[in-house]
């Protein structure tokens, strides 16, 4: 991740130090060219100053005649060589030092003439007469320094352009060139990160037959192995669970069936005939006893089916005996209950397996009975839609609340809403529902029910095909 980044941070790394680099060499050359632009501006003006005094002394001189003068224009001349010399320091092209160097040598040879003439002589009117011709070679001089700067300046102003455009084409080429580079790095870091990301969600759901195995940075793939290795804890637990819970089923139905029996014989008179309050106690034994057996039922049918071990046993089979016989065993809780039963069920005959479309009708049905006021009402309705068998059971009961709708299907979860009845349910009958409608590609959704109570709607192939037992264990 790190060469990652620092693959990332180089493009503009680079853009960034190449535009520092250019700056500063531009703004150095400002610098030099201002400092120059002025010394050559100053130099020039004082050059022009000291001509004016060599030609204003000359001319005292001449009329005067005082040898002081001579000595004030060695000093002006002086002068006049520390210009012209602090102009030769100057980085001046070859035309204008050599047209510098030419003024000096004048004013030098001006001064000899100027120690050799007489005061009022020809030759010191001459050499007078003279002087606007070191000025002309002076304003040459000016003219080229101040050309040179100008060009300077002209570099200058066009080096400034192309670092611009440099800049910007540099710019143009990088930003694409980062944003490829991103991405190509968050496809290879996001890629294991969302197989990541998908692996912990299936750990959470519950899902640990799909092993843990993600290419990508050393990194990642550590996290990985660690991820694979808690897959494989947690599978091992929950194999752990199942074989609990179907060894804890198989013993409690034996002594469950004994119950069963012996209640089953008290009701028949096999000990002899029983008084009203006897056969009232029996009928409560009786009703109990059948719900601990759905219960452990529920319970070995969840655990074999966790194990995918549960294939379907498809027949054809008639729909309304089916539903009757589920109501008959759930007739003893529904008339203590006082619970008024909506039943309209289509002369229908389904091809899908008779036990597990019974046990998904027996669990809705329980549920609906355990969250159904005394006094209440259950609807059980069933109908051909198209190649689908829809069945729907409502109950007047509080519903389900809308932050519970997404767990009400997962194992072990009960909902924050008071059951009623004598036993307290497990919370996987919903869950084997679920198992149960997958296993016939079928689907189970929560409806808004025009009672206020829950609604629950099947649907399931009318027609289900012969499926290979190997086929139904990966549905």
């Amino acid at each position: 991740m790190l060469i990652g980044f620092t693959i990332v941070a180089a493009p503009p790394l680079f853009a960034i130090v190449n535009a520092a680099v250019q700056m500063n060499r531009l703004s150095a050359r400002s610098e030099q060219l201002v400092v120059h632009g002025v010394r050559g501006t100053r130099n020039n003006q004082r050059m022009f100053e000291e001509i004016g005094a060599l030609e204003r002394t000359a001319r005292l001189y001449q009329i005067i005649g005082n040898k002081d003068l001579l000595d004030v224009y060695a000093r002006n001349q002086d002068r006049l060589a520390a210009t012209l010399s602090e102009l030769l320091a100057m980085p001046l092209d070859a035309e204008s030092h050599e047209d510098v160097q030419a003024l000096q040598g004048e004013a030098d040879s001006r001064q000899q003439e100027m120690k050799r003439s007489e005061p009022n002589s020809a030759r010191m009117a001459d050499l007078i007469n003279e002087f606007p011709q070191l000025s002309d070679r002076a304003s040459k001089v000016s003219n080229r320094v101040s050309a040179q700067i100008d060009r300077e300046l002209t570099s200058l102003q066009l080096a400034t352009q192309r670092a611009q455009r440099n800049l910007f084409w540099e710019t143009l080429l990088l930003v694409p060139l980062t944003l490829a580079v991103v991405g190509v790095f968050t496809y290879l870091f996001g890629r294991p990160i969302r197989a990541i990301d998908r692996a912990i969600s299936e750990l959470g759901r519950g899902t640990f037959s799909r092993p843990i195995a993600i290419r990508g940075p050393a990194d990642l793939e550590r996290l990985a192995a660690q991820l694979e290795w808690l897959r494989g804890r947690l599978l091992d637990l929950a194999q752990e669970k199942n074989r609990f819970l179907r060894h804890m089923s198989h013993e409690l139905k034996t002594p469950l069936a004994n119950i069963r029996e012996g209640t089953e014989l008290l009701m028949d008179g096999a000990v002899g005939e029983l008084k009203s309050s006897q056969r009232e106690v029996t009928a409560i034994l009786r009703e109990n006893g059948m719900k601990l057996q759905r219960l452990i039922e529920n319970l070995l049918s969840f655990s074999a089916w966790q194990a995918k071990s549960v294939g379907l046993e498809i027949s054809e089979f008639k729909l309304r005996p089916m539903i009757k016989s589920v109501l008959e065993s759930q007739q003893l809780t529904l008339v203590a209950q006082r619970v008024r039963l909506d039943v309209h069920v289509e002369d229908l005959t389904p091809v899908a397996d008779r036990g597990k479309v019974r046990l998904i009708l027996d669990n809705l049905l329980s549920n609906a009975i355990k969250f159904t006021p005394r006094g209440g009402a259950i609807s059980i309705h069933a109908r051909a839609e198209r190649d689908q068998l829809v069945l729907d059971v409502m109950d007047s009961g509080p519903g389900i609340p809308a932050d519970e709708r997404d767990r009400i299907f997962e194992a072990f979860y009960q909902g924050k809403t008071p059951q009623g009845g004598h036993v307290k349910g497990t919370g996987i009958g919903l869950s084997v529902v679920t198992e149960f409608v997958n296993a016939h590609s079928g689907s189970i959704e929560i409806l808004e029910a025009k009672s206020g109570g829950a609604h629950f709607r099947v649907r399931l192939p009318m027609c289900q095909a012969m499926i290979p037992r190997e086929k139904a264990h990966a549905a």
